[in-house]
């Protein structure tokens, strides 16, 4: 098994191989990093992805613009086409790369959750995300002052609405890849070659520092520390992805329905005024 000594980069690059190394079977075995470099394609894969809408920007902007839109929808309309494509092939390749390396989830020592408790974990898991996000919103509110309310969650809805194929990059794709970046190469990269807490707490703040909100960097911060806490927990990607993936589509369903909640908010309140009047 690895020891202290090995550097990050030197696990970063290797810790994804096929062959088994020579060492006798124990159950609190860690895999030595050696062979493949798995996490570094993984990780330029999604930097591509988020980079490439830059190249096809303008050519897709016109091409909206010529069919007809004034330039606010044809942004959105833009935004959300690249989303969905840039995203949708990244997930493609990046599948396609980890399918072939078998050992690139085997980085824990001691045996897996199940697969059912692992799927339970992320349901679980969803729900501590809820209350760890509404306790730093609480805290950004009310001691450091910040307006509740994302820029990010705002754009990417405005996104959805305009081309809701886009919904599918981020309930979907978008939680899928940034999974396996964040908890499975930094996350377990660092873990391997440090302590849980740091690793934890670095890839928290990258997870942080990537969605450019640096208002709200605590919520995503807190966000990062429950989804790496799960991964360790059950020793399986699949128990944050779908924690992830719960969230952004709680996220998404409560935004692009936010009208016909304040609506129907509104109607029972006139009910109650109605019934408190009539009791009278």
């Amino acid at each position: 098994m690895p020891t202290k000594r090995k550097t990050f980069i030197d696990s970063f690059l290797k810790n994804g191989s096929s062959s088994r190394p020579k060492t006798k079977k124990n159950s609190s075995y860690r895999p030595k990093a050696q062979g493949t470099k798995t996490p570094l394609y993984v990780l330029l894969i999604f930097i591509a992805a988020q980079l490439s809408p830059i190249l096809f920007i303008s050519p897709t902007l016109n091409y909206f613009l010529d069919q007809g839109m004034d330039r606010e929808a044809a942004g959105a309309a833009t935004s959300g086409w690249l989303i969905f494509l840039t995203m949708g092939i990244g997930f493609i390749l990046t599948l396609l790369i980890i399918f072939r390396d078998k050992r690139f989830f085997d980085i824990w020592k001691g045996t897996k959750s199940t697969v059912f408790m692992s799927v339970v974990w992320g349901f679980l898991g969803f729900l501590l995300l809820l209350i760890g996000q509404s306790v730093a919103a609480l805290i950004e509110m009310k001691v450091l002052g910040i307006d509740p309310g994302s820029e990010n969650t705002a754009s990417l809805v405005y996104i959805a609405e305009a081309v809701p194929l886009a919904i599918v990059s981020i309930v979907l794709f978008g939680p899928i890849l940034e999974e396996l970046v964040f908890r499975r190469v930094l996350f377990g990269s660092l873990n391997q070659t440090t302590n849980f807490f740091f690793a934890t707490a670095i890839s928290a703040l990258v997870f942080a520092l990537i969605h450019f909100d640096f208002t709200h960097l605590l919520l995503y911060f807190t966000t990062g520390l429950i989804l790496a806490f799960l991964y360790q927990k059950t020793k399986r990607i699949i128990t944050p992805i779908i924690a992830h993936m719960c969230l952004n589509g709680y996220v998404m369903l409560i935004q692009l329905n936010m009208d016909k909640i304040l609506e129907f908010q509104e109607q029972m309140e006139k009910l109650q005024t109605t019934g408190f009047s009539t009791f009278f």
